[in-house]
């Protein structure tokens, strides 16, 4: 078996996740088609607009897995959102990874950092969507086990009459607990010891990234956050209850707005509106 670094590309005007109840049914998603795939997640991270993968499988397996994956999470966004084929155009990029050197620290200390980069917290262990809090933890994982949950509430757990292995914990805010399918031991293994992993997380590409970006400061809050408050900013200031009813006036001033109330970035702003950046430029400059 090998191992794959698999990410989709970030979509700039929408997102995968809406609320924390799509994060929860995120994390779902990747124990169950985890579990029927017989893929082996060593880390990975759900972030609003994107998603992350170190996986070890068979050649023939990766695509199958994150194939799947869009699949299952994209018929739960249809049903909630009636949006259709939501993810069929996300890309995705798939990169073999050696065992060899040091490229699975590296690959690992990069999907952990996400968060960091993008602002959201100060630290790896305090982003609940992926793996940030599994490795090295002093923290013992609990949970009511899969398999003594009734057939319904396991059913509107994964979304599927298929199930997760009984053994897997569900936690208290109703997700899956990554540390139940994620192979912990190999990658604390890879690492040795705590400080390594600190180590290459501090040294992280995505850090640099984020030091090397060319537009300013990261956005200030999540896109849940923005997303969350849209309905009542656009019935507050142009008592109008959806975003397809206002004027392309309106829209410029409701991203002023976005940007002033949220510290909104132009990415930010083309995700959580669902417009291209080269048009909430334009509505931009119109106001």
């Amino acid at each position: 078996m090998k191992y794959y670094f698999v990410t989709t590309k970030q979509l700039k005007d929408s997102v995968w996740f809406r609320d924390e109840d799509d994060f929860k049914v995120g994390m779902n998603a990747v124990a169950l088609i985890a579990s029927l795939t017989g893929v082996t997640v060593l880390a990975f991270v759900l972030m609003s607009n994107h998603v992350h993968f170190l996986i070890q499988c068979w050649p023939m397996d990766v695509d199958y897995f994150i194939n799947e994956l869009k699949r299952h999470y994209s018929r739960y966004v249809r049903n909630k959102y009636g949006i259709k084929e939501s993810l069929r155009r996300n890309g995705v990029q798939i990169q073999e990874v050696d065992s060899e050197g040091e490229s699975l620290e590296k690959i690992i200390a990069y999907i952990q950092m996400n968060p960091v980069a993008a602002g959201i917290c100060l630290y790896p262990n305090q982003y609940r969507w992926g793996t940030g809090k599994c490795f090295f933890s002093e923290d013992p994982f609990t949970g009511d086990s899969f398999g003594g949950l009734c057939r319904l509430r396991q059913k509107k757990l994964v979304h599927s009459k298929k199930q997760v292995p009984d053994n897997y914990l569900v936690c208290k805010d109703h997700y899956i607990l990554p540390e139940s399918y994620v192979d912990v031991e190999s990658v604390e293994k890879i690492f040795r010891t705590p400080k390594r992993m600190s180590y290459f997380q501090n040294t992280s590409s995505k850090i640099k990234q984020k030091l090397d970006m060319e537009e300013t400061v990261s956005p200030h809050f999540q896109d849940q956050v923005v997303l969350s408050a849209l309905g009542d900013l656009t019935l507050a200031l142009f008592r109008k209850d959806s975003l397809s009813s206002l004027t392309d006036e309106e829209k410029g001033e409701l991203l002023r707005q976005i940007k002033y109330r949220f510290s909104s970035n132009i990415h930010q702003m083309a995700r959580v509106i669902g417009l291209e950046y080269d048009e909430v430029v334009r509505l931009l400059d119109q106001v």
